[in-house]
């Protein structure tokens, strides 16, 4: 398919019409995609520290090779959001992103568990992420894109239900192929456990028909159609493009999202934390296993699979619960008391010694994790501009990827040289930084 840009014609409207409200099936189509990115997505978190210790990387440098996934979304999301605004052809959009990027995906993570040496998963980790990246932004834009504001809300939150559907199931493949299908979970120096590999098989199997789904089920606004939404879309025609209009844009960017970018450091930096030095928190913390071919390390590694998809089952009940919170004070208070009590279940962790008890602490922590996806999307979506949602997603997708970039350079020093090599504190200081986050949040100047 060969896209290609084509202007929006308007006329001189004297109001912009008003987008039709979709119905829940509509919104369900539109969203099914992200059930197979968030697969691909979950088993890169849950797996790939673990696959780098197999490897041989030590503790303190895994955070320093994690940095594939916030680089590759600091340099694609922009560009693939400034992109997606300016497409239009036979398949629409936003979609053909969509696809690209799944197609790119699934090849990735056939190869990622297959590599032999560091080097080389390290480079499958950066194609995965930087394929990753190219279907998740524009579909962030894609919500905004085709409902009414009245249904951000409900749009973001449904997203947020297929984003934790598929990260449970992705999260505890190793554990039910291991337990359920006896597949082996534990392999030779070196080498990626089968309870692994056959998940990021199953996985990348997930992400493309998930992705199709929505490619085939749900169709795009024409310019046109959009033009009638959006009139003031002919006033920016003449606005500078390129490399200078993203910059421009980039400068002048709504207040709102430079307010919620603050709250989204201190929140991305607890995520990032999270996904580096779990598996390294329960292997040294709950079993006390440090040999990476050891049945005791894989058996908690497979348990921080399951720890996975404990946090992701709970954001799927929350992702309903949220938009209740938010219509009885604001969607800035439900973020504000969701990313507390995901602080508060951080530095539980530090406390407990069952691997069962684990499961209470990660289902608060779901609830964070349900708002980070959903509350601040639906603050900043009725705020940007229609003709320019695809670029804004991806710049604010920016204040999330830094953040992940500088955890991914400190943390190693601090757990080296602060916490003595103990993993545990870093969950800890994510709980820490996610109190910082909360309150920053209440700070936010949203008009109710």
């Amino acid at each position: 398919m060969h896209a290609k840009v084509k202007l929006a014609e308007t006329g001189a409207t004297a109001a912009p019409a008003q987008k039709p409200k979709l119905s829940f099936w509509a919104i369900w189509n539109m969203s099914f995609g992200f059930l197979g990115i968030q697969a691909g997505f979950a088993l890169q978190q849950s797996n790939v520290p673990r696959i780098f210790q197999t490897m041989g990387a030590e503790l303190d440098k895994i955070g320093f090779l994690m940095t594939a996934a916030p680089l590759a979304g600091l340099l694609v999301q922009p560009i693939i959001g400034y992109l997606s605004d300016r497409t239009w052809g036979r398949w629409g959009r936003r979609r053909p992103y969509f696809f690209i990027g799944a197609v790119l995906a699934t090849l990735a993570m056939l190869g990622l568990p297959n590599a032999t040496v560091l080097w080389t998963a390290a480079a499958m980790l950066l194609v995965l992420d930087v394929a990753i990246n190219i279907s998740m932004e524009p579909f962030r834009a894609f919500v905004g894109d085709l409902l009414p504001k009245e249904q951000l809300t409900t749009g973001y939150a449904v997203q947020t239900f297929f984003i934790g559907v598929g990260a449970v199931g992705a999260s505890a493949l190793p554990w039910v192929l291991t337990h359920w299908f006896d597949v082996a979970n534990t392999a030779a120096a070196g080498k990626t456990p089968d309870s692994v590999v056959y998940a990021f098989y199953i996985g990348g199997a997930i992400y493309l028909a998930a992705v199709l789904w929505t490619v085939l089920r749900t169709r795009e606004y024409s310019p046109e159609q959009l033009s009638q939404f959006h009139p003031e879309a002919e006033a920016e025609a003449n606005a500078p493009t390129g490399l200078r209009g993203f910059v421009n844009d980039y400068l002048n960017m709504p207040r709102i999202m430079v307010q919620l970018s603050l709250v989204q450091f201190f929140t991305w930096f607890t995520w990032f934390s999270m996904w580096t030095y779990g598996t390294a928190t329960l292997t040294q913390h709950i079993y006390h296993a440090s040999d990476t071919s050891s049945a005791l390390y894989n058996e908690g590694a497979n348990w921080w699979g399951v720890c996975g998809a404990v946090y992701n089952a709970a954001s799927i009940a929350f992702a309903f619960v949220l938009p209740l919170i938010a219509a009885r004070t604001s969607r800035k208070t439900a973020h504000a008391l969701a990313l507390v009590v995901g602080g508060l279940s951080f530095i539980s962790i530090y406390f407990i010694t069952s691997p069962m008890m684990l499961l209470l602490s990660f289902a608060g922590v779901g609830l964070a994790w349900a708002s980070t996806l959903s509350m601040p999307y639906a603050i900043l979506a009725g705020k940007i501009p229609a003709t320019k949602m695809g670029m804004y997603m991806g710049m604010f997708n920016m204040s999330i990827v830094i953040p992940q970039v500088v955890s991914g350079v400190c943390l190693g020093y601090f757990l080296t040289h602060v916490f003595n090599g103990s993993a545990v504190m870093m969950l800890v200081l994510g709980g820490i930084s996610m109190f910082i986050a909360a309150a920053l949040s209440l700070r936010i100047e949203e008009d109710e």
